[in-house]
């Protein structure tokens, strides 16, 4: 099971179910952990996830399930190639499905797993392109999670652990890929799932994923190797990936700018 961090808990996402998708979600963990039994108690401070079969005696569908972490995925995006992306340098949504639907196996097999990708990203009160940006994904086959950005401390990562709990319990785990480089959030839930038999698999940008990297349990992918997920190569030098010969990293921003912002930190 999955350990509940403080905090708030939001609605999961839902939508409408499709050909070897899932179907909808209820409208909140609470909803969905009310349809277990008396002899299934929730231990204090968990969240209580039946393993088995579902309510009328069926084994639960096997799911693939992609979790993408947009705040932190397009943050660590800035921060490797040094400078705001562009379209040519942002992650192709269509590729990426693709990569992952095909790791799903076979869907005419009596044993495929449904697949379900979901995005969960923050919008602030001005959102200008999000809104086109939202309809692309939706219309590449994601769920699309979107809360609110009004506070500077509102953030999406209770409301990714609830819909991991939501489909623990709706469907049996086989497989997560979370598109994420924040160990803070993750770390422990997500090696506590490969404890009980998920194959979790973590995709981010190596140079901010050490939590992962470092992780005996969990599988990791740096997501420029995933094919097809960028236009052209991202101007970075990755250090696990180096030439015999060595590589120049450039810096990402100007030493005298630098020194001025110390400066001006220092006089305040």
């Amino acid at each position: 099971m999955i350990g509940r961090r403080t905090g708030r808990r939001a609605t999961a996402p839902a939508g409408p179910p499709r050909a070897r998708q899932t179907a909808p979600v209820p409208d909140s963990l609470d909803a969905e952990l009310a349809t277990l039994t008396d002899e299934e108690p929730a231990p204090a401070g968990t969240t209580a996830l039946p393993a088995a079969a579902a309510e009328d005696g069926r084994q639960r569908p096997a799911l693939d399930l992609l979790i993408w972490d947009a705040p932190n995925i397009d943050m660590t995006l800035s921060t490797v190639i040094g400078a705001r992306p562009t379209a040519a340098s942002r992650p192709r949504f269509d590729a990426i499905a693709a990569w992952f639907v095909e790791g799903a196996g076979d869907p005419t097999l009596p044993d495929a797993p449904d697949v379900e990708a979901c995005v969960f990203a923050n919008i602030p009160p001005q959102p200008g392109t999000l809104q086109r940006w939202v309809e692309a994904l939706r219309g590449f086959g994601y769920s699309v999670f979107a809360r609110p950005k009004s506070q500077p401390d509102d953030d999406i990562d209770q409301d990714m652990l609830d819909h991991i709990a939501v489909r623990q319990h709706s469907h049996r785990l086989r497989r997560l890929v979370v598109f994420s480089g924040d160990g803070r959030n993750f770390a422990e839930p997500l090696e506590r799932l490969v404890r009980e038999g998920v194959q979790v698999v973590v995709v981010a940008f190596s140079e901010v994923a050490g939590y992962a990297i470092s992780s005996e349990l969990l599988e990791f992918i740096d997501i420029e190797d995933v094919p097809g997920a960028f236009v052209e190569p991202l101007d970075r030098v990755r250090l696990d990936a180096l030439p015999p010969d060595g590589a120049w990293l450039r810096p990402t921003r100007s030493l005298r700018d630098f020194v001025s912002s110390f400066n001006a930190r220092k006089d305040r």
